[in-house]
């Protein structure tokens, strides 16, 4: 256990700082409101959750090992994260009234599943520590449970950073201009991601 200060301070480093699923979660709470937005968090814990599992069982590696599978996934992923930058970077000021569907659990899980940060992060985490030397069944159980607590802790406050955010302001102007900020970070952080 002597590892676990470690892991709990890069858990918290790697799942909060900006990235595609964070800063997606804050976007749409900032064009959509923090309640249409749950759905989308829903989808997004359970896309980062089934990542854990793959990485943690080996499933991630084997995959990716695989000539010319990488490149496709990366491609699949930054597409549908471009996409949603879209949808959040035009969707109608939530003072308009207008009544576009905000993205759901779906989306959610996609975003989650198509973060190519979360598979970086979790390798790092898995491979980078032990928390219960000599029992590695108990030791993924125990990552797994202390990082989706950190994951979802950390989403939920992306998601009133982005919901706060939209308060600041009742001019449509602004609330546009956040939403549009949001979805230009949303392509830089899935630049970075695939750079890195």
């Amino acid at each position: 256990m002597e590892n676990l200060p470690s892991f709990l301070l890069a858990g918290v480093t790697l799942t909060g700082s900006p990235g595609p699923n964070t800063l997606g979660l804050a976007a749409a709470s900032a064009a959509y409101g923090l309640r249409r937005s749950m759905p989308l968090l829903v989808g997004s814990v359970v896309g980062v959750l089934a990542v854990m599992l793959a990485t943690a069982t080996g499933l991630t590696g084997l995959v990716l090992a695989q000539p010319g599978v990488a490149p496709v996934v990366s491609i699949l992923a930054a597409a549908y994260m471009l996409y949603l930058a879209y949808r959040i970077a035009t969707a109608p000021p939530m003072a308009s009234g207008a009544g576009e569907q905000a993205p759901g659990f779906g989306p959610g899980l996609f975003l989650g599943l198509g973060n190519p940060k979360a598979y970086a992060a979790m390798a790092a985490l898995y491979s980078g520590f032990i928390v219960l030397p000599n029992d590695p069944v108990g030791d993924a159980v125990a990552k797994t449970g202390l990082l989706l607590a950190m994951i979802v802790a950390v989403d939920v406050v992306w998601l009133l950073v982005g919901s706060a955010l939209t308060r600041a302001s009742q001019r449509p102007a602004v609330h546009r201009a956040i939403n549009v900020g949001f979805a230009v970070l949303l392509v830089a952080s899935v630049g970075l991601a695939l750079v890195l």
